[in-house]
């Protein structure tokens, strides 16, 4: 029996944010959130890292063909939140306020129902910066997401 293996794959992409709780007051976000609550948002250069398992396909030794997960990325993920204002133009993230420890479990949520059977997702880590990143594991208990 082979070893479960894990395969990690990075993405880059700019988006803007706004975190701002809208039942608050402007002083209240100000206070929790400081500058990251402007009224315009601002932006960040996201590192996205993406890891999935499983074992290795004999014929192949891979675990999964890395352009087929780039297209599962892309289309789950890339396409929703590059260059994008995460607050206003992603479907995904209404009514949630998109701090880095919210995007990655909504990326997560995005991602895991469609890679190929047999292929787990194990990791999700979002930086946000150089000082700021936020990771999700199925060691974590992943399943336990953001409410709807």
């Amino acid at each position: 029996m082979m070893p479960q293996l894990l395969l990690t794959r990075r993405y880059d992409f700019p988006a803007s944010h706004r975190l701002y709780n809208p039942q608050w007051s402007d002083e209240a976000n100000k206070n929790v959130f400081g500058p990251c609550s402007h009224i315009n948002g601002h932006g960040h250069n996201y590192a996205l890292w993406v890891s999935i398992t499983g074992t290795p396909h004999p014929d192949t030794g891979m675990l999964m063909d890395i352009g087929a997960l780039d297209e599962l990325v892309e289309t789950w993920i890339l396409n929703w939140v590059d260059h994008k204002h995460l607050n206003m133009d992603v479907p995904f993230l209404t009514g949630k306020i998109p701090t880095t420890e919210v995007l990655a479990q909504a990326f997560w949520q995005q991602l895991e129902p469609h890679l190929p059977s047999g292929i787990s997702l194990s990791r999700v880590r979002l930086q946000e910066s150089r000082n700021n990143s936020a990771e999700i594991t199925q060691a974590a208990g992943a399943p336990a997401f953001l409410p709807e």
